[in-house]
């Protein structure tokens, strides 16, 4: 069984409407084409990118991945499927990076 390809979606916590909506719009475009995305699991670019991701219409359960800056699991933003906390603040951008196939950057 070959392993699905990952996407990481990368952007920050506090961006303008529009950012919002290109990430949304990304994260579903990335579902139905088959792509699990990986993020750092908070808010802005990251909650949108993973919304986007359930909202598509081949949507399941594990297409979204967290990875968080902190140890508290409830950090997540609500449409994370896998939680992954770290505890390495910053630093966990290296391992979303490292985890995709290929990187989106979002919103500068």
């Amino acid at each position: 069984m070959s392993r699905r390809r990952m996407v990481a979606v990368i952007g920050g916590n506090t961006v303008p409407d529009e950012v919002i909506e290109a990430a949304k719009r990304l994260g579903r475009l990335l579902n139905e084409a088959g792509y699990r995305l990986v993020c750092g699991g908070r808010g802005g670019v990251m909650e949108a990118a993973c919304r986007g991701a359930r909202q598509a219409r081949t949507y399941r359960e594990g297409d979204t991945v967290g990875i968080l800056p902190t140890l508290d699991p409830e950090s997540a933003n609500r449409f994370v499927d896998i939680v992954i906390p770290t505890g390495m603040q910053f630093a966990r951008n290296a391992l979303v990076v490292s985890s995709g196939d290929a990187v989106v950057a979002i919103g500068g």
